[in-house]
């Protein structure tokens, strides 16, 4: 969600390389080589609703996830209410991380990881195990019903599996109860590109800030953003030799 749709649109239009499509509802869609990626809105119903990269997971009934949210003394703060060609609800889980989550289609191939923008989704929170029993039973993680997730605990994080694609990843430990978002409770959204420096140049040139130094793994090198919104994202360059 951002305030300037048009703003947000210029930004990772020239960050991330996306192509957005309009589709109503101050909604737009981000495509990246064809394939969507990434949602941006700005509903001018809703003015309150923060500005942030927040996942949104697909379920069968909106109303069954909202009530299972409520039932584990979690917040549902806005919906479910019908947008565009499904509804869609806003919550915030039991530690105050927000996320979503969306009943009705999907556009074909819009998927996180594999080699789409998207890399994965990360929560960060004060008890991973804790969180993932959450989002479990909200969410159907892992209740053996066709084409389900798989849940997994590897190195002190939960990671979400759907085939042989890592999804999302819940990490606990020293979150402090701190208004800044760099350390409270939150979801956070990694997307890939190919050279980080030159996504990072590119942000800066337009207003964005960089938010982090740049971590590097044997396999990765990546670097957190702040979009000129205020919009927290990370994004992800391969480690070549």
């Amino acid at each position: 969600m951002t305030r300037d749709l048009p703003s947000a649109q210029r930004f990772y239009t020239a960050v991330m390389g996306w192509e957005f499509r309009d589709t109503g509802d101050g909604l737009s869609v981000a495509f990246l080589d064809g394939t969507p990626v990434a949602g941006i809105g700005a509903p001018a119903a809703s003015p309150g609703l923060p500005v942030a990269w927040t996942p949104y997971f697909a379920v069968d009934d909106a109303d069954v996830a909202a009530a299972r949210v409520r039932e584990r003394g979690a917040t549902v703060a806005v919906g479910p209410l019908p947008f565009g060609t499904g509804r869609a609800a806003l919550a915030a889980d039991p530690d105050g991380a927000v996320f979503g989550f969306w009943e009705g289609g999907v556009i074909p191939d819009w998927s996180v990881a594999g080699d789409g923008a998207p890399a994965w989704l990360e929560l960060r929170t004060r008890d991973a195990f804790a969180a993932a029993i959450f989002y479990g039973q909200v969410l159907g993680w892992a209740d053996g019903s066709p084409g389900c997730c798989s849940v997994s605990y590897e190195h002190d994080r939960v990671v979400l599996r759907h085939g042989r694609d890592t999804v999302a990843r819940i990490s606990g430990g020293a979150v402090e109860a701190d208004p800044d978002p760099n350390v409270r409770p939150r979801w956070h959204t990694h997307f890939h590109v190919p050279d980080l420096e030159a996504a990072a140049d590119r942000a800066t040139a337009l207003g964005g800030i960089l938010a982090s130094p740049v971590r590097t793994t044997a396999a990765s090198r990546s670097l957190t953003l702040r979009d000129p919104d205020g919009a927290l994202f990370t994004v992800v360059a391969p480690n070549a030799p």
